[in-house]
């Protein structure tokens, strides 16, 4: 699937729009900050040229439909805050895995479930998946909470072969449309 034009989704306090070079020092705070990724094992941005590259790659990735990545940002003032996206998109192009980050002062505020809602709506409707996964670590409940709340389960007989700390969620295209 290539995503042109660019697809920019909106909902109730939201504009997930697409990654720009110019919010270079929100991504190298987003992959930096020890808070927003105590659970994460990645590779950090910590410099403006690393920060840039890393959103030249996900442009790239956009461009020749290997992912989708949205810079998550509020409606009131269009403030970036976090990001969200679908990659490692199966041959098939029928599975895909949700990422996402955010600015530890939106934690809490419901923000990353409507992101999360709204990019699952993307996948199932408009990409049309039959399964979103998420892999995150045993000791995150937050992220726990999260995926419960937007009606992913935990596959039990599934791990990350890549990092052996973290569980799958899965959310299927059956159970997303029962919802």
């Amino acid at each position: 699937m290539i995503f042109e034009p660019f697809p920019e989704i909106k909902t109730a306090r939201l504009i997930l729009r697409e990654p720009e070079i110019g919010n270079w020092n929100v991504i190298s705070y987003l992959r930096t900050d020890k808070k927003v990724n105590k659970f994460v094992n990645r590779s950090t941005a910590e410099t403006k040229e690393k920060a840039v590259e890393f959103i030249e790659k996900s442009l790239a990735g956009i461009q020749n439909g290997q992912l989708i990545s949205w810079f998550i940002c509020l409606k009131e003032n269009a403030q970036m805050i976090g990001t969200i996206c679908l990659w490692n998109i199966s041959e098939d192009r029928k599975t895909a895995e949700i990422g996402f980050d955010l600015n530890t002062a939106f934690h809490g505020l419901g923000i990353m479930s409507e992101a999360v809602k709204a990019v699952s709506y993307y996948g199932f409707k408009i990409m049309n998946l039959e399964m979103i996964e998420a892999f995150t670590n045993l000791s995150n409940e937050s992220s726990k909470k999260l995926l419960n709340r937007n009606n992913f389960q935990l596959n039990k007989n599934r791990r990350d072969k890549e990092v052996a700390s973290n569980i799958v969620f899965e959310l299927n295209k059956s159970t997303y449309l029962k919802n």
